[in-house]
């Protein structure tokens, strides 16, 4: 059996305390030889810069380039808020996003039976939603040059950022996309501004081509974005994978990311291309919410989306996907059983602390790999 080497970057607030619970896991999985890891801590975002005045220093980003996979907390806090803007904790993740060339950022939203009643919207609508977003991470309007301020005198300004995609960026976003969709349900949703967005034209141009000549088994669908969002509010279960840039997909995959009723509740990965020799892949795998200070060290932070983020990488970076099922099958039945972490405690359920939410679901990982 192969061992896979993680880099492990907890990162600042609750950070240190959710990777604790994976670390847990995977100490479990090695003993019981259901998978080997070894693994290397690192230092990221606010935590490097009290050590290193660097969001995160070259040797870091070595130990990232060199990982199987890297597995990241959180990263911030009002602590570093006047530190200078190059060093500032989010630009160590953005610097690993970059430099590992992560372009393909996965973000599913699943709602839990045991959390319908969570989301804001009905229990019908909700109940048994399981999508995914396949957002372009590494081009558009948020890379695209130029991007300028210029001081036009008597008071004015102007702002210029620029949404630039080539055909390649497309292409390679929309396969990751369709290989996603032929291993779930078989329905993929473009998402983009053809109506008036140059850019927009060129997307629903390439995903079409790139589905006639590759992936014609996989049901293919266009949506505007602004009505994929309506449609995502008003009924989600008619998605199964959403592919989309990274200005809509950053919006698209919050709203998503919502319906679930918890934002805390939920994992991303982002992916690289797959190296043609090794048939490996850079990955990084981090929950969605952030590092949220004001309950650092408290025990009330919620571990699912960082466990759940593991079991991303367990699914995308080592083919492990029986694994993968069976830690999701952990966390349903743990929350079926009413147990909750403080931010997504509701009457008549049991309140647990960030160690008691770990220890539960890998209890239950335990009886279902008996």
């Amino acid at each position: 059996m192969a061992t896979h080497k993680l880099l492990l970057l907890p990162g600042d607030g609750i950070g240190p305390e959710v990777m604790a619970e994976v670390k847990r896991l995977i100490d479990w999985l090695d003993a019981q030889g259901i998978a080997h890891f070894t693994t290397e801590p690192g230092l990221v975002g606010g935590s490097a810069y009290d050590a290193s005045q660097q969001s995160i220093t070259d040797a870091t980003m070595a130990m990232a380039m060199a990982a199987d996979a890297v597995i990241f907390g959180a990263v911030g806090g009002p602590k570093w808020d006047s530190v200078p803007y190059d060093a500032r904790p989010e630009a160590g993740l953005l610097r690993l996003r970059k430099d590992m060339a992560l372009f393909a950022n996965l973000r599913p939203a699943v709602c839990y039976p045991a959390l319908a009643d969570a989301s804001s919207l009905k229990r019908e609508v909700v109940e048994g939603l399981d999508i995914m977003i396949v957002r372009e991470l590494t081009g558009g309007v948020y890379f695209g040059e130029p991007k300028t301020i210029t001081d036009l005198g008597n008071g004015q300004k102007r702002a210029i950022d620029t949404q630039v995609y080539d055909t390649y960026e497309i292409e390679r976003i929309a396969r990751v996309a369709f290989d996603l969709a032929r291993k779930r349900r078989n329905k993929l949703t473009s998402m983009e501004k053809r109506n008036v967005m140059k850019s927009g034209v060129l997307w629903n141009e390439v995903v079409t081509q790139v589905h006639a000549r590759e992936y014609k088994d996989v049901q293919l669908e266009h949506q505007l974005a602004d009505s994929g969002g309506m449609n995502l509010v008003k009924w989600p279960k008619q998605f199964d994978v959403i592919v989309t840039d990274n200005l809509f997909g950053d919006m698209l995959s919050d709203i998503a990311a919502m319906l679930t009723g918890s934002l805390g509740m939920l994992p991303s990965a982002s992916l690289g291309e797959i190296d043609v020799k090794t048939k490996k892949r850079r990955s990084l795998f981090e929950p969605v919410h952030g590092s949220a200070p004001d309950i650092a060290g408290t025990g009330a932070a919620n571990p699912i989306a960082m466990i759940a983020s593991f079991g991303m990488a367990l699914r995308y970076s080592f083919d492990m996907g029986e694994l993968a099922d069976k830690l999701d099958a952990a966390i349903a039945a743990v929350l079926a059983k009413g147990l909750r972490t403080a931010d997504i405690k509701s009457e008549g359920t049991i309140a647990v602390n960030t160690t008691e939410m770990g220890e539960a679901i890998l209890k239950e990982l335990q009886a279902l790999h008996a």
